[in-house]
């Protein structure tokens, strides 16, 4: 018969597996379900498979480090695990009220920090590597999302084509005796190449939000052997599913979380880097966050575009600036190379807002990509995407919500448990 606490912890476990499932579901599929690729029952089925097939694989790794890893298993009685739960439900309350991505798994850490300096059990070895993978990781997503902005964001601007279908791409042919599966006979080949792009990213996100957030919902409990790490993936899995089907109905409509107004193509760029740091660090056990990763590709990515407008040789040598605060946008990778020219395809938030709201595409996408330096500068304005006032937010509160977990959680077993 299950304890009171081990009751309480499994509750508090399906409520965080339902609430990233949640947000989750509408990043990574919000994209598909936009432009008509898949419906949003689809998505939430194609999400819970794939989040199961990366808790299941290198999701391990990451549960292993958080249930024993960090301290040693025997310190999670049923009172540690319920309060390491509560301060991961907590970041997500944070995250919700300062709409700002705060990271689920720095948080769950950080409570399992306070847990292991308040019984003298925590490995500073594994916490040295762990936190040198959190500085390490968002500086690849900058740099990564740079590159890419500055030297191949144009020329995959100009071959790819992203549009809102009319119909979904996937359709049943009913004519026949026995009904077929065809594609939109309505779809160019350019947007059913764009379409296996959206929905082949969407799939690795699900994978990759799978392998790193079910330990944030289980691990406590796995290592206090009220679940075995088996059973902790299909709990957390089952949750996040949960959430995906009901919950993230709403998110895959609204399509938030950073990337509504992202053109789709920087939208896939940012996934693709996001889930390929967070999938390898999830191999090698280290709970990292998705949100700040992708984030930081965000920023590197828009400058990266925004820096075409000059040459290596002009970014050296340092210009009068114009001191006129604006905010963090995706101005640069939403514009055109000239300004009578349209987007080369909607926004994220476009597609999900639906037709009425949708820019068209155009029939010709192949467009002469200007050299470095011969963008033109209104256009591509570096300083219409950082407001230092905005970023420093951001940043602080990346670096505030696990330091008060650790405060919070030592707090709370030193002098209470």
């Amino acid at each position: 018969m299950l304890s009171p606490l081990v009751f309480v912890g499994l509750l508090v476990a399906v409520f965080v597996g339902f609430n990233i499932g949640g947000s989750s579901t509408g990043v990574a599929f919000g994209p598909a379900v936009g432009s008509r690729i898949v419906r949003k029952a689809t998505a939430g089925t194609l999400f819970m498979l794939f989040a199961f097939l990366g808790a299941w694989t290198v999701g391990r790794n990451v549960i292993a480090t958080m249930s024993e890893g960090i301290v040693p298993a025997a310190q999670f009685t049923p009172a540690a695990g319920v309060g390491v739960l509560f301060f991961t439900g907590l970041s997500l309350l944070i995250s919700n009220i300062y709409g700002v991505p705060a990271s689920t798994s720095m948080t769950a850490v950080g409570a399992i920090v306070g847990l292991g300096l308040a019984t003298g059990t925590l490995n500073e070895t594994l916490m040295f590597t762990i936190v040198s993978a959190w500085i390490v990781a968002p500086l690849i997503g900058l740099g990564t999302g740079a590159v890419i902005g500055r030297y191949l964001y144009p020329q995959l601007e100009a071959r790819l084509s992203f549009t809102r279908l009319e119909d979904q791409l996937l359709q049943v042919d009913w004519s026949g005796l026995v009904p077929r599966p065809r594609l939109n006979q309505d779809a160019k080949p350019r947007d059913i190449l764009g379409s296996i792009l959206v929905l082949a990213i969407a799939c690795y996100m699900g994978f990759s939000a799978g392998a790193s957030n079910a330990a944030n919902a289980v691990a406590p409990l796995v290592g206090n052997d009220a679940v075995s790490v088996d059973q902790g993936v299909l709990l957390a899995v089952a949750a996040i599913s949960l959430g995906g089907f009901t919950i993230a109905r709403r998110t895959l409509a609204t399509v938030g979380d950073d990337i509504t107004d992202l053109p789709i193509l920087a939208a896939l760029i940012v996934s693709t880097v996001g889930a390929t740091i967070i999938t390898v660090l999830s191999y090698y056990g280290i709970p990292a966050s998705l949100a700040v990763s992708t984030t930081c590709c965000i920023i590197g990515l828009g400058w990266g575009r925004a820096s075409r407008a000059a040459t290596l040789t002009q970014l050296a040598t340092p210009s009068e600036r114009d001191d006129s605060g604006m905010g963090i946008n995706t101005g640069a990778l939403a514009a055109a190379s000239t300004e009578d020219e349209k987007p080369a395809g909607p926004t994220v938030g476009e597609l999900a807002s639906g037709p009425e709201q949708a820019s068209e595409q155009p029939d010709d996408v192949s467009q002469s990509v200007p050299a470095i330096g011969e963008e033109d500068t209104e256009v591509l304005s570096a300083e219409s995407l950082f407001d230092p006032a905005a970023v420093s937010r951001i940043v602080a509160l990346w670096i505030i919500t696990p330091s008060l977990s650790v405060v919070g959680s030592y707090l709370l077993f030193a002098l209470f448990l």
